[in-house]
């Protein structure tokens, strides 16, 4: 039959990035605790088009993705990209994932369990000559404001934040990049708070995160600071980004911070 993505195109303009995208997936990543987590993600696959190509073959990305019905890892996704690059022959390839991954936590003074869900992703790209792997989560915060508790008569205003950290896991010596856990960047989010929040929370636990949050009054730069000083401390973390937003509570606006940092050899 005839090839018309093959055809050739005379416009000469190369194209970045062209796939597919919102292609939702069922999928194991490997939990800290229990080996490993069954969830769904949401993949967006592309590969770069040479300028003389007139389109790509998106039905390839599928039929990849679908050799990779296990495990979703650092170990794995760029596997992913190499055989992207391969069907398609393509210059490189990038592979986006983004997924739901559920850790089991316990209330502070009750010991309730329940499961949280934190918003999380994988992001793989690679050529003839680079690779590259960050992972990165979303984990929301309870965030208490220093100079609303410096200024009050009695009590301070809080918020809901989130912080989301991007890492990229440094090479080890047998050629892989280093393990890092999704729970790790979790806890170093989660430290860097007022107070961390919870699935299920009794009575006496509320009394209990409420009177942390106002023993730590925290602002978003306090946040992505602790975050960067954990982060730049961790050898096997070769280069990060912090972003910490708060949804104000009693203003009409967000707070920001962001930082970005890259380990020099």
């Amino acid at each position: 039959m005839k090839d018309t993505q093959a055809e050739r195109d005379e416009r000469g303009v190369a194209i970045d990035f062209v796939g597919v995208s919102g292609l939702r997936w069922p999928i194991v990543v490997w939990d800290q605790h229990h080996e490993k987590q069954p969830t769904i993600a949401t993949f967006k696959l592309s590969v770069a088009l040479p300028e003389h190509f007139k389109g790509t073959h998106m039905s390839r990305f599928i039929e990849a993705l679908n050799e990779y019905r296990g495990e979703v890892t650092f170990r794995t996704l760029p596997r992913i990209v190499d055989d992207l690059r391969s069907r398609l022959s393509a210059p490189s390839a990038d592979v986006e994932v983004h997924f739901p991954y559920f850790v089991e936590k316990l209330a502070p003074v009750s010991q309730a369990r329940g499961l949280m869900d934190y918003d999380s992703w994988f992001h793989a790209s690679g050529s003839e000559t680079k690779r590259s792997f960050v992972m990165g989560v979303k984990v929301p915060v309870t965030s208490l404001c220093p100079c609303s508790k410096a200024i009050s008569d009695y009590g301070a205003h809080n918020q809901r934040g989130y912080i989301r950290l991007e890492v990229r896991p440094a090479m080890a010596a047998d050629g892989d990049v280093e393990l890092i856990w999704l729970e790790e960047l979790i806890a170093v989010a989660e430290r860097s708070a007022s107070c961390p929040v919870y699935p299920l929370l009794k009575r006496q636990d509320e009394r209990h995160v409420t009177m942390q949050a106002y023993d730590k009054p925290a602002f978003v730069e306090d946040m992505v600071r602790d975050c960067a000083v954990a982060l730049r401390d961790d050898l096997r973390v070769d280069w990060f980004r912090v972003n910490v937003e708060n949804h104000e509570s009693i203003h009409n606006h967000a707070a920001f911070a962001e930082v970005e940092w890259h380990r020099r050899a």
